[in-house]
């Protein structure tokens, strides 16, 4: 590769905005982005909840340390078969831990995974950055979201993993509808983030298909995000139980999302998800490190 690129560099040939929060801007399209999750709940499907504040806390600076570019902060369980929890426990579990990181950590970007449009508007109010919703616009998030300014990650879910057609056409439109939603509310398009939403509501054939149409998410022209990690396909397909063990299936599925042009990639393990997208990004995309070239002396 010629060493007069400038780096770092991931896809020169447009600009297509950029995430701002925070007086902070990652731009979309300069590389791959990691979120890191941080479940302040007792039943995580991975085991990874730590359902303590001062224990979520340290979890989540250790994942800034590890390279992450935005946490997520959730306080309700989200997987099959879950006992949903009120407002007002997501909140009791999920504002200490958000005052906690903006104590030590002023720039962080924290993005706070809940459906519900009350807790939504409480967690921004207390300073979170960036809605994540797994149903998409619920009731009054769309209207949160737009009073706000805030940016928003949408995901396509289902109660029931029935599709009259194509799995990925119905995730495909599904998806179009909500970010075009959004912008006749008035959010600006590079604020609405679209998850294609592996393991909700989709059997393991239809998030293998999901996994495989990943450049038609892309394609959509909204900045993207994809969740995959430690997923029960991954577990189907290596045998490995739900837990760090399944880092390595979860890794390949990176590699393919960065490939596919995904912008954020949603994981429990920061530290070896950022060397994935790293290497993935510097072979798919050109993307260097800042110091590359004095690395190379």
């Amino acid at each position: 590769m010629p060493t007069s690129l400038p780096y770092p560099v991931r896809n020169p040939k447009f600009e297509r905005g950029a995430l701002r929060a925070r007086g902070r801007s990652l731009a979309w399209g300069a590389r791959t982005y990691v979120a890191g999750i941080v479940n302040v709940t007792p039943d995580s499907f991975s085991g990874d909840g730590v359902d303590d504040p001062d224990g979520a806390v340290a979890h989540a600076l250790g994942q800034l340390a590890a390279g992450a570019d935005i946490l997520d902060i959730g306080g309700e369980s989200t997987r099959p078969g879950h006992v949903p929890v009120d407002g007002a426990t997501e909140l009791r579990r999920i504002l200490p831990v958000i005052a906690g990181v903006r104590e030590r950590c002023p720039e962080a970007l924290i993005s706070v995974d809940t459906y519900k449009a009350e807790v939504a508007a409480a967690a921004l109010e207390a300073g979170a950055d960036i809605l994540n919703s797994v149903w998409g616009w619920t009731r009054g998030m769309l209207e949160v979201a737009a009073s706000h300014g805030a940016p928003a990650i949408l995901m396509h879910n289902k109660r029931v993993a029935v599709y009259e057609g194509d799995v990925v056409d119905e995730v495909v439109e599904w998806l179009e509808r909500q970010a075009h939603e959004a912008v006749d509310a008035g959010v600006p398009a590079e604020s609405i983030m679209l998850d294609p939403g592996i393991g909700f509501g989709k059997t393991q054939e239809h998030n293998i298909a999901l996994l495989r149409g990943l450049p038609r998410v892309v394609a959509l022209g909204f900045p993207t995000l994809l969740g995959t990690s430690r997923k029960s396909t991954i577990g189907f397909l290596t045998g490995k139980p739900a837990g760090p063990q399944r880092a390595w299936g979860t890794a390949a599925t990176v590699a393919l999302a960065v490939a596919a042009g995904i912008d954020v990639v949603r994981v429990h393990d920061v530290a070896e998800m950022v060397d994935v997208v790293r290497v993935s990004d510097a072979i798919e995309h050109g993307w260097r490190p800042e110091d590359w070239r004095d690395r190379l002396r």
